[in-house]
């Protein structure tokens, strides 16, 4: 089918850029109506202060097949999410696929920082962003994607929890929160599941997000140029290899049998076969198992 998702309702809360962004698109692309959030609009930037915005996400997701709806949201305020999840409720009826792609705290954490130096109201900050709004969205609109059985919760982390469990990651602030959006789904799973829908947690691999690629001062067309300085960027992917992993598991029927698990976009390609824009398959997380953290050079023959 050409639009698997036609018909189909999905928010996907923090669309502005990143991954958010290309699972918007990619949901688009099979058809669905997806409502985009965040806080930066053509009219007001937040405090990233970059220049991507809803409206432009929206308009990608209407260009790439779908019907994409911007709604300007604050999700650390629990009633504009309720306002949010109304209006879906009075437009649409239905709330197939809730995406909690909520981040915000690019600039919050500070690298390999013990929590007692670490800058306190940056990391309680942190944690608000990370954990705190996917709580909030999560009460406010579930029970509309409860109304149809067949839903899907999609909480988007950083690592697999096999991979989070044995690796410290980046700071006591940062590790805690993407340990506890994995939580957070495993948890979902239990109280959906019964009732008709499957929760998981998804992480993208080395992600090419636009905020990445400006740290290494490359573009979408030239990334590979950053290879030079940091060659394990070898294994990096585009948002949209992490979108198509959301669309194949929103249009899998037998989607149940995974509630309550932790996924990786190259891991799901794997099963069901999708590629990523370049047409290559890149398995970051077992990459950066067995060569990564291993100190072997920079090779990615038989991970892409």
């Amino acid at each position: 089918m050409s639009a698997p998702l036609k018909g189909k309702v999905a928010l996907v809360a923090g669309a502005t850029r990143g991954a958010g962004r290309g699972v918007a698109v990619e949901l688009g692309a099979a058809g669905a109506t997806v409502y985009v959030t965040g806080r930066t609009t053509r009219e007001r930037r937040s405090e990233y202060d970059r220049p991507e915005t809803i409206e432009d996400t929206a308009d990608l997701v209407t260009e790439a097949g779908g019907q994409g709806i911007a709604v300007p949201t604050d999700h650390l305020d629990p009633a504009q999410v309720r306002t949010l999840v109304d209006r879906i409720a009075d437009e649409q009826g239905r709330l197939d696929v809730l995406v909690n792609d909520i981040w915000g705290a690019e600039n919050l954490f500070e690298w390999d920082t013990p929590v007692w130096e670490h800058d306190l109201d940056k990391g309680l900050r942190l944690l608000r962003l990370a954990v705190e709004t996917h709580a909030i969205t999560s009460h406010h609109a579930l029970p509309l994607l409860l109304r149809h059985p067949g839903g899907l919760v999609v909480e988007m982390t950083d690592g697999t929890a096999d991979y989070n469990r044995d690796t410290y990651r980046v700071s006591f602030f940062y590790d805690l929160a993407k340990s506890s959006v994995l939580r957070m789904a495993f948890a979902l799973g239990h109280e959906l599941g019964p009732r008709g829908a499957t929760a998981v947690a998804l992480t993208p691999g080395w992600l090419r997000s636009e905020i990445m690629l400006g740290h290494f001062g490359v573009r979408e067309d030239n990334w590979r140029d950053a290879l030079e300085a940091v060659p394990h960027f070898a294994i990096s992917e585009t948002p949209r290899y992490v979108g198509r992993a959301v669309t194949a598991l929103a249009t899998d029927p037998e989607v149940a049998r995974r509630n309550g698990q932790s996924l990786s976009s190259g891991g799901l390609a794997q099963d069901y076969g999708f590629t990523d824009l370049d047409g290559s398959r890149p398995d970051a997380w077992r990459y950066l198992v067995e060569v990564q953290d291993t100190g072997k050079p920079a090779d990615v023959t038989g991970y892409r």
